[in-house]
């Protein structure tokens, strides 16, 4: 709704009026659609301060700490629910009913089997491949089995490929792993929760029966919720941008898995991981902290702080008592959890990392779960492209449905020659 106006004057005179849009939280937003008729665009590199859709999908509030799906607060779907009704709260807008819940959960459990000509597909890879390598060319692929049913433009078909993706990300997350542990891939079963169905078909093996764990099932679960989500990221941006052409939805979802795979996104637990590696003992704690301190040195600290939450991540508070239940539980002694904990007690308590306010995010502390839980750290970010899935698909979704949507153009502001006289080969 457009509340006001801004006017932009150049040079005294104005040329153009702006309506000024108000959401229902967050920042006002300026419209600046009408801008290129005036002659002029905008510069942003990073999108830094630029909306570029509109979303009822997850609010961000990072200078309060405020992260809600559809209105619901993350801690409170972390803990009062489970990555399945998140899901369809993320796709449908509302929690379910306990009749429309199981109707999902049904359908969800349902879809887990790939079609076997699928397993094919990763005989093509070489067996160091990246999982990520894998999990991209599988997903784009599973277009090719659903040919018929592509049509972005009906509801019906869209919803389809929701449930079909968020159904089969965990089984071929799951196939990756085994084929480069060059294992028997294991078959999706129907009486195990999401997570616990992940969980088996990571780690059993047809040698002996595998029992998961609660506590280990609730750990995944949570990571998934925790991860479901998060407004309009790098990869999500990308799915927008790569729905915006009309291509379908197997294809854009395979577009945010090769956005996730930067260090710099999905790849920040993998990235903490290499960084408890590289201190490798407790009794080098002390040395990388003043390490970290020191500006002038290059090296930083990895899980500690966000770009988005500047005061503190609501993700990592329950991520940190679910990190510390599956230590408890597994009772493991790991030098690298170690230093993990000891970075964890310094962060909380010394007076340099409370000020500029660098506690420990949610990947520090995920990582450290898959770690202990066993999967190695190659994986995970595929666990996290698994678990976001279901937020790409909804916003890929609601873009779709919104009237108006229009393919993706950035502009450019053009810094290289111009009218250049062009010499023929024979003459240079």
């Amino acid at each position: 709704m457009a509340d006001s106006k801004a006017s932009l004057s150049i040079d005294g005179k104005v040329i153009a009026e702006l309506p000024i849009l108000s959401g229902t939280a967050g920042n006002d937003v300026i419209d600046i659609r009408t801008l290129g008729g005036a002659g002029y665009f905008t510069y942003d590199p990073g999108f830094l301060a630029t909306a570029s859709c509109e979303s009822a999908i997850t609010f961000i509030d990072g200078g309060k700490g405020i992260l809600q799906h559809r209105g619901y607060a993350i801690d409170d779907l972390a803990k009062q629910a489970d990555y399945l009704e998140v899901c369809y709260i993320l796709l449908n807008g509302e929690a379910p009913s306990k009749e429309q819940y199981e109707e999902f959960k049904n359908i969800i459990t349902n879809h887990t089997m790939v079609h076997e000509k699928l397993v094919h597909f990763f005989q093509g890879f070489l067996p160091d491949a990246h999982p990520m390598a894998m999990v991209c060319g599988v997903v784009g692929a599973l277009s090719s089995f659903y040919h018929s049913d592509l049509d972005i433009n009906d509801a019906e078909q869209r919803m389809r490929s929701a449930h079909r993706l968020i159904a089969k990300m965990p089984t071929i997350a799951a196939m990756a792993y085994k084929y480069s542990m060059g294992q028997p891939f294991v078959y999706p079963r129907n009486d195990l929760t999401y997570a616990e169905n992940f969980l088996h078909m990571m780690f059993s093996v047809p040698a002996e029966e595998y029992k998961v764990s609660p506590v280990l099932a609730r750990a995944m679960d949570r990571i998934f919720t925790l991860h479901a989500d998060h407004e309009q990221n790098a990869s999500t941006s990308t799915v927008r941008l790569a729905g915006s052409s009309g291509a379908n939805p197997y294809a854009c979802i395979a577009a945010g898995v090769a956005s996730l795979w930067g260090p710099a996104h999905g790849g920040a637990n993998e990235a903490c991981l290499t960084m408890l590696e590289e201190i490798g003992s407790l009794d080098r704690v002390d040395e990388f902290v003043a390490k970290a301190k020191d500006k002038n040195d290059p090296f930083r600290l990895m899980g500690f702080g966000h770009r988005v939450y500047k005061n503190f991540d609501p993700r990592a508070t329950v991520m940190r008592e679910t990190c510390h239940e599956v230590l408890k539980e597994l009772g493991i002694k790991d030098p690298l959890l170690d230093v993990a904990m000891a970075l964890e007690k310094v962060a909380l308590e010394d007076p340099y990392f409370i000020e500029k306010k660098l506690y420990p995010n949610v990947d520090f502390y995920s990582g450290i779960i898959l770690k202990a839980i066993g999967i190695p750290t190659n994986m995970f970010t595929v666990i996290f492209a698994m678990s976001r899935t279901v937020g790409w698909i909804s916003h890929w979704d609601e873009m779709l449905g919104q009237p108006g949507q229009k393919i993706g153009r950035p502009r450019q502001n053009y810094i290289g020659d111009i009218n250049r006289e062009f010499v023929p080969l024979k003459n240079r």
